[in-house]
C-alpha cells in the first residue's frame, strides 16, 4: 500500500508549497473540489523508487468554533489516517503559541511526528531553529520548500521509517489485478458481488483502519483475476464528508497495487467532482481503464439520452475507455466488463517493435509535420517502445524541446488508431540526439 503523509501546521508556513513541491504540481490535484480553505488534499508523489500519498491540510489555530474548527476536524483526521506526520513551522517568523498548541495534541496521538522549519533559505540554521526544539520533537528538519533545500533529505528519513507494506495475496502470474474504484454508494459491492457471484461482505467487515483492503481471487472463462475491493467504511454514524475524503484515499492505494481500474458511476447521479477526481488520479498511474455507468435499468428513455449526452460532454478526454452500461443489482451488461478489462489490459502490456512504430511516425510526420517554432521545425527520426502499463511511446528527433502539445496529441492519437489502443492511456515521450540504431540493421543479439 501507498505510504500516507500528513502535513500539519498553523496557517501561512508553507504546507501548500511543500504539497506542490511534493507532487510536482501549481496547485493542489483535487482542486475542483469545493471548500478548499476546509478540506485535506490528496496527491501523489514519488521519491526515487517509492511512491507514497501527500496530504494538504488547513491552517490550525487555537480557535476551535467556526470555519477554524470544520478545518481543525478536517486536520485530525488526516493525522488518523498518515503514517506518519510533518509538522511544519515557519523558520523566519520564529515560535509561536500555535506551534505549541498544535505539537503536543500531535505528541498526544502516537504517530511519526516530524518537525519541519519551512523557509530556513539564507539563514543561519543554528539559530533559526534552536527554539523549535522546545516542542519536544527530537529533531528540527530545516528546509525550504519555494527553493527544494533540505526535502529530498527528509523524504529519506521519513520514508525510511516506514516499513513497505504489501497486503495483498501472492496471484498467479497470469492474474490480471482489478481495482473497483468509485464515490461511496455508487453500488461498488453490489457490482463486486455480481462479479463474484455470491453474496459477500467486502470492506465492511474488515476491522478499523483506513489502510485495510481486501483483494479477492476468482476466475472467469479460463482468465485468473484478483479483484481489489474498495467500497470503504460503510458505519452510518460517520459523516458523510469524511467518507467522500476516505473513499480517494482507498482508491489510490488500490490504484497503486492494480492492472487495471474499473471506475464506477451512478447513472442517476451524474458525474460528480469526485468522479472527476478520482479519473484525473486514474490517468496519472496510467492505468488501463473501463467506466462501468450502473443503476442503468428502469431509466426513462429521454433521461438515458440526457444522461449519454452528459457522459459525452464531461468524459470528451477519455476516448480512449470503454463505457458500459450495467445494472450491478439485476447483472445486465456486468460481465461485458471484464471483456474490455481484458482487452485494456491486453493493450496496455503489448510489445511494439521498433521498426512498426518508426514507419508510424513516418506516416504522421508526412500527412502533418512539426509546426514552426521561433522559425524552425522539429526533425523527428525514429520511435521505440520505452514501456508498458501505460504504453509509453519514446521519439528521438531535433528540437524535441520545442514540439508543442497539441502536436503531441496529434502523434499519440495517430498511434493509437495505427496500433489499435483501447481502454489504456498512451503517454509520448520526446528525446534529442542520434539515432543509437543507426547501422546496426536487423540482426538479432547473440544469446
Amino acid at each position: 500500500m501507498l505510504p500516507v503523509i500528513a502535513l500539519v501546521g498553523r496557517p501561512n508556513v508553507g504546507k501548500s508549497t511543500l504539497f506542490n513541491r511534493l507532487t510536482r504540481t501549481r496547485d493542489a490535484l483535487v482542486a475542483d473540489i469545493p471548500g478548499l480553505t476546509r478540506d485535506r488534499q490528496y496527491g501523489l508523489a514519488r521519491h526515487g523508487e517509492r511512491g507514497f500519498v501527500v496530504m494538504d491540510t488547513g491552517g490550525l489555530t487555537e480557535d476551535s468554533s467556526g470555519i477554524d474548527g470544520m478545518i481543525a476536524r478536517q486536520v485530525w483526521q488526516a493525522v488518523a489516517e498518515a503514517d506518519a506526520v510533518l509538522l511544519l513551522v515557519d523558520a523566519r517568523a520564529g515560535l509561536s503559541a500555535a506551534d505549541e498548541t498544535v505539537a503536543a495534541a500531535l505528541r498526544r496521538t502516537g504517530k511519526p511526528v516530524y518537525l519541519v522549519a519551512n523557509k530556513a533559505e539564507h539563514l543561519d540554521v543554528g539559530n533559526a531553529t534552536a527554539e523549535f526544539y522546545s516542542l519536544g520533537l527530537d529533531t528540527v528538519y530545516p528546509i525550504s520548500a519555494a527553493h527544494n533545500h533540505g526535502v529530498q533529505a527528509l523524504l529519506d528519513t521519513v520514508l525510511d521509517a516506514i516499513p513497505t507494506d504489501d497486503t495483498l495475496p501472492p496471484a498467479q502470474p497470469d492474474s490480471i489485478r482489478l481495482a473497483i474504484v468509485g464515490r461511496p454508494n455508487v453500488g461498488k459491492s453490489t457490482l463486486v458481488n455480481r462479479l463474484l457471484g455470491e453474496e459477500r461482505m467486502l470492506a465492511s467487515d474488515i476491522p478499523g483502519t483506513t489502510r485495510d483492503s481486501v483483494a479477492i481471487p476468482f476466475e472467469h472463462h479460463g482468465q485468473h483475476y484478483t479483484l481489489i475491493d474498495t467500497a470503504g467504511i460503510r458505519r452510518r454514524s460517520r459523516v458523510h464528508e469524511i467518507i467522500e475524503k476516505f473513499s480517494v484515499l482507498k482508491s489510490m492505494q488500490a490504484m497503486a497495487q492494480a492492472h487495471a481500474v474499473v471506475l464506477v458511476l451512478d447513472a442517476r447521479q451524474g458525474i460528480g467532482e469526485q468522479d472527476v477526481t478520482l479519473l484525473g488520479h486514474v490517468l496519472e498511474h496510467g492505468r488501463a481503464l473501463v467506466v462501468a455507468v450502473n443503476k442503468w435499468d428502469k431509466l426513462p428513455t429521454e433521461e438515458r439520452t440526457q444522461i449519454r449526452r452528459a457522459l459525452d460532454r464531461r468524459l470528451n478526454f477519455l476516448d480512449f475507455a470503454r463505457l458500459h452500461f450495467v445494472s450491478a443489482l439485476h447483472g445486465s451488461g456486468v460481465m461485458d466488463l471484464l471483456k474490455s478489462v481484458d482487452e485494456a489490459f491486453a493493450a496496455a502490456t503489448r510489445h511494439f517493435p521498433t521498426p512498426e512504430l518508426t514507419r508510424i511516425l513516418n506516416e504522421a510526420t508526412a500527412r502533418h509535420q512539426p509546426p514552426m517554432v521561433g522559425g524552425r521545425s522539429s526533425k523527428l527520426r525514429y520511435a521505440h517502445q520505452g514501456g508498458h502499463n501505460p504504453p509509453l511511446i519514446v521519439i528521438h528527433g531535433n528540437r524535441t524541446d520545442r514540439v508543442p502539445d497539441s502536436y503531441r496529441r496529434y502523434l499519440a492519437n495517430s498511434f493509437r488508431e495505427a496500433l489499435d489502443i483501447w481502454g489504456t492511456p498512451l503517454r509520448i515521450e520526446f528525446r534529442g540526439g542520434e539515432n543509437p540504431y543507426a547501422g546496426r540493421g536487423q540482426r538479432k543479439p547473440r544469446s
